[in-house]
């Protein structure tokens, strides 16, 4: 079932080109043997040289070793204890860890899972989310083999994915760990590789480059991204709670968009690793260790109890408890901060209602002193326009009256001759001498009238600002009688508690 389920995998997935290298470190019980290489493949030599490496032939076939260079009573290192590896540490392609993709032509990618005894359901996890691990031995008793899988691989950003991947095999008869590594620039993969280097006499154990590469991915950064985080978090409190040694400036403008956003972000840089994630990986790593050194133990190759490999063992188990233990102080850190995250976005979220009650409230004042502003500029308009043409008006309809006669040849008993026959009507173009009179008494009158009509405005002025003042703070106090009644009610209803 799995070569069908493998094959038909391979089949629906796509290839991406990516530089690939090898590495090659081995280690005997003659120290002048050891060898450590890593070299790229060039692309036009790629499938030969590759097919050549993973049959271990021509440029890459053992060397002869001499009488003795085997393993002896009381050598603690083993022979031919070796780290083969296809690396692909480098990878630049946007969808090399997008779900359906391999680094490697079909053929080539078939000839290394096979050749190397690789784990075939390596390829059915191009697609899992979240840190990834697995390992199990697989059916061949003559030969077995450990198969691992770690990957963490489900990152995309600006339009590239993200990760690292690691697929190795460990033959108990030969002694041999073989595999398959590739990750992206952004991940600590070639720093993981280096420091593999330089245990290069412990890596008769399977599960060190798993080891380190938990160590340089996981608590590399993590610890100080969160660190970050609590300062970042620390700074917003600041801003929220406007403490004392907070500077005027910082405080001037409250920007909440800017507030918002960054407590989205923070937040998301503490989820950015699950700490409970990588425990249980932690805890998948120790089953498989346990797996492995019951395989192994009775193999002379590996030392037994107390040899170098059970020394080396026993030192991975207490530094996956060290990092069990800082994971669970991560956890805990991570806890209580998103607590305060979610002190602060409620803080938040209350200022903004605050905000919004100040507004409607001063919103309703606007419109309250824009209505009397209305009616008052109506009326001083109205009394403005009186006092100017009332005076006119008036003294025009005095001046009318019969009592006055301004015509020529008129007398103050208000007779008229008659007409005389055949006689022009001259008065019709008439213009009195004595209009000056009216103008004389309208002027002076319309003028002193305009002034009182100043005097009494500017009183009435003085008059509006304090009934808008009385606004003001009626609109305050109507604020504050509405907490105090909320107050009131929530303190008069029953507690839930007897505090007796």
């Amino acid at each position: 079932m799995d070569d069908s389920m493998f094959r038909a995998y391979m089949a629906d997935c796509k290839c991406v080109n990516e530089a690939t290298s090898y590495l090659e470190i081995l280690s005997y019980s003659d120290p002048s043997y050891n060898t450590s290489e890593e070299h790229e493949f060039r692309p036009e030599e790629l499938p030969d040289e590759l097919r050549n490496f993973l049959r271990r032939r021509v440029t890459f076939a053992p060397p002869e070793l001499c009488n003795g260079v085997n393993l002896v009573g009381g050598m603690r290192l083993m022979e031919h204890t070796k780290q083969h590896l296809s690396l692909q540490l480098n990878a630049k392609h946007p969808e090399t860890f997008a779900p359906g993709h391999i680094s490697l032509p079909h053929e080539l990618y078939e000839d290394m899972v096979r050749a190397m005894r690789l784990p075939f359901c390596a390829i059915e996890s191009t697609s899992v989310v979240g840190p990834f691990f697995w390992a199990a031995l697989d059916q061949d008793d003559e030969d077995p083999h450990l198969q691992i899988i770690f990957r963490k691989s489900d990152v995309r950003k600006k339009g590239f994915t993200r990760g690292w991947e690691l697929v190795l095999s460990h033959s108990f008869r030969t002694n041999i760990t073989e595999g398959y590594a590739k990750g992206t620039p952004t991940t600590d993969m070639i720093e993981s590789i280096k420091r593999l280097r330089t245990c290069a006499s412990q890596i008769l154990h399977p599960f060190l480059l798993p080891v380190i590469i938990l160590n340089h991915n996981v608590f590399g950064k993590t610890e100080k991204r969160h660190r970050d985080a609590r300062n970042w978090l620390c700074n917003l409190e600041d801003v929220l709670c406007v403490r004392d040694f907070v500077t005027a400036e910082s405080n001037s403008i409250l920007d909440v968009d800017q507030i918002n956003r960054d407590l989205v972000e923070c937040h998301a840089q503490v989820l950015w690793v699950r700490p409970q994630a990588y425990k249980e990986i932690i805890k998948g790593i120790h089953g498989a260790m346990d797996r492995f050194w019951g395989q192994a133990c009775d193999n002379r190759a590996h030392g037994g109890v107390g040899g170098e490999v059970h020394k080396l063992h026993r030192s991975l188990l207490a530094r996956l408890e060290f990092y069990t233990a800082r994971l669970t102080g991560i956890e805990n850190y991570a806890d209580a901060t998103i607590e305060r995250l979610a002190n602060q976005r409620m803080a938040l979220a209350n200022i903004i209602a605050h905000k919004d009650s100040k507004l409607g409230l001063q919103m309703a004042g606007v419109q309250s002193r824009l209505a009397h502003t209305a009616g008052r500029e109506g009326t001083s308009m109205i009394s403005l326009f009186g006092a100017i043409f009332l005076p006119a008006t008036y003294l025009a309809s005095i001046f009318s009256m019969s009592f006055f006669d301004f015509t020529p040849g008129g007398n103050n008993d208000n007779t008229t001759s008659p007409p005389v026959a055949g006689a022009s009507d001259s008065r019709s173009s008439f213009v009195s001498p004595m209009l000056w009179i009216y103008f004389a008494i309208t002027v002076p009158l319309t003028l002193l009238l305009v002034v009182w009509w100043r005097w009494w405005d500017r009183r009435r002025s003085t008059r509006y600002a304090q009934e808008d003042v009385e606004i003001e703070m009626g609109i305050e106090n109507m604020e504050r009688h509405i907490l105090m009644s909320m107050r009131e009610k929530t303190l008069k209803k029953a507690a839930t508690r007897n505090l007796e």
